[in-house]
């Protein structure tokens, strides 16, 4: 017993400066959403625009600031990693494929696990973070879940351009 106590003291004081270091050499980085650069998204319908705040959605976690009017849809899909939404202002229903659709407004937060089909519609202008827990992706899925292109799944929506998988590496420019 007496072993494990100095071990876990020893262990708190030798993590406890390091990780204080590290946590120093984070710095605070306000965003003001109005000098946010709002782009169109890699793979999603050109409604949504977003502006990264921090990290790099190519490589890994990331937080995007979005925006879309009333009437933007993201068909059915799925991402690699986990994601989170953070409602600003508007109104959005989230809709599972093996659950009860969300309705979400101002203040709400929703976790959509890995690899959980789903797909978003906002109902009056939405403003939302959106924090991916790792490098962004997205697949899109027809009626019966099996992959579809990205141009298939928006073709309904003729005015849509949509940037395409290729320009994923330009995300990291999308910095304020």
């Amino acid at each position: 017993m007496r072993l494990v106590a100095c071990s876990l003291l020893l262990a708190v004081l030798v993590a406890g400066p390091a990780t204080q270091s590290t946590l120093a050499e984070d710095k605070m980085a306000p965003a003001a959403s109005s000098a946010s650069k709002f782009v169109n998204l890699p793979g999603l319908p050109t409604c949504l625009k977003g502006s990264v705040q921090n990290g790099d959605p190519s490589k890994g976690a990331s937080v995007i600031l979005g925006k879309a009017p009333a009437g933007c849809r993201i068909p059915w899909h799925w991402h690699t990693a986990g994601e989170q939404l953070m409602f600003v202002s508007g109104q959005a229903k989230v809709e599972m494929k093996d659950g009860s659709p969300a309705t979400l407004h101002a203040g709400s937060y929703i976790n959509l696990p890995a690899k959980g089909v789903h797909q978003f519609t906002c109902a009056v202008a939405c403003t939302l973070f959106i924090a991916p827990e790792g490098a962004f992706d997205i697949h899109y899925v027809d009626a019966e879940g099996k992959e579809i292109s990205p141009d298939d799944a928006l073709k309904s929506k003729a005015k849509s351009k949509m940037p395409m998988k290729k320009d994923m590496k330009d995300m990291k420019d999308m910095k304020m």
